[in-house]
């Protein structure tokens, strides 16, 4: 038997062989594993060792599965003195039939000595699992077992749906919210600007206790109106200048200067912290109202008398851009003061 170096150890006894199932049985059954070899306790560092090459014999019941598996744990180390391990040394083996086997001993040359390691005393009994062939019967695979579901292992589910729920929930909101904002914003642009400039108005009704909101309210829904009417930059514009370029429109002056003061109240109010006297806070939305419901009626008189429209008549100031309503008057814009006024008569 030729000899191959595996380790370069120094050897001290005492040295044992041992053998060592794998499976956490006391006896050992058809188609176990065990371990055979030697180990070797309390070993300082030094001297070659040589092991054995065995080689598998396919008529042999014991079929070695792998070579030679070493295992070393120190167990000592001193100053000046060499480490000391416990080393193990040994070969996989399995068998497909019962019975009693004796191990071959196990040779190692240590530092130019053979040592001869002997299997325990006792053999190796192998057993073959018992069948009464006479009542055995064939039975189905069993099912797995199925044990009930745990806190545990239910919770992440539990949660995981839950999150992805809200986060549906959020963005169908999300999606609904917009979309419906979409919808009154369409809705807003497409109304006339005098309507949509009335609207924002009457919302502002009965806010006046709050000066600084309710006068940012009115001077955004009429500057909104008079981007839209006149086509100056008004919401961008300083009340300076917003004026400076309606001095260039059509509008009348009285109402040009009654607007002016009414933006330049509103400036105190909102920048320099002025209260606004009860009466003249109580004005201010008439005005708005006013301003929006006459150039809206100007506007309309204008595009009559452009088209050359026959039904035109004059008012009685001599103004031949007001449209007669059917019992003669005036006519006025619905939804103005004028013609609710004009409908309780």
């Amino acid at each position: 038997m030729s000899f191959a170096l595996i380790i370069s150890i120094l050897l001290a006894p005492p040295f044992q062989a041992f053998v060592e199932p794998l499976q956490p049985r006391d006896s050992i059954l058809v188609a176990d594993q065990f371990r055979y070899g030697v180990e070797l306790k309390d070993v300082p560092e030094g001297t070659p060792v040589a092991l054995p090459e065995i080689k598998a014999d396919e008529n042999s019941p014991l079929q070695m599965l792998g070579t030679w598996q070493l295992d070393s744990t120190r167990v000592s180390r001193r100053k000046e003195t060499p480490a000391r391990y416990d080393i193990k040394a040994s070969l996989l083996f399995t068998t497909w039939m019962g019975g009693r086997y004796e191990l071959p001993p196990v040779p190692v040359l240590v530092d130019g000595d053979t040592l001869v390691f002997n299997a325990p005393a006792e053999p190796l009994v192998v057993t073959e699992p018992s069948i009464d062939m006479e009542n055995f019967q064939l039975h189905d695979i069993k099912p797995q077992v199925k044990f009930p579901y745990t806190l545990k292992e239910v919770l992440p589910w539990a949660l995981g749906i839950w999150f992805a729920l809200l986060l549906l929930a959020g963005l169908l909101g999300w999606y609904f919210g917009t979309e419906r904002k979409r919808k009154e914003a369409a809705a807003l642009a497409a109304e006339p600007p005098h309507v949509r400039a009335l609207r924002k108005l009457d919302k502002l009704r009965g806010s006046q206790g709050q000066q600084k909101a309710f006068y940012s309210g009115v001077t955004d829904a009429l500057r909104e109106y008079m981007a839209a009417r006149y086509g100056v930059g008004a919401m961008e514009m300083t009340t300076a200048e917003i004026f400076q370029d309606l001095k260039k429109t059509d509008i009348p002056a009285d109402l040009y200067e009654e607007m002016k003061t009414l933006f330049e109240q509103a400036d105190f109010v909102k920048f320099a912290k002025y209260t606004a006297p009860e009466e003249e806070t109580a004005r201010v939305l008439p005005q708005a109202v006013r301003f929006v419901t006459a150039t809206y009626e100007q506007e309309i008189a204008g595009q009559a008398g452009n088209d050359g429209d026959q039904g035109v008549m004059p008012g009685p100031d001599g103004d031949k851009g007001v449209m007669p309503g059917n019992d003669g008057d005036q006519g006025v814009m619905p939804g103005s003061d004028r013609a609710s006024q004009k409908k309780e008569d």
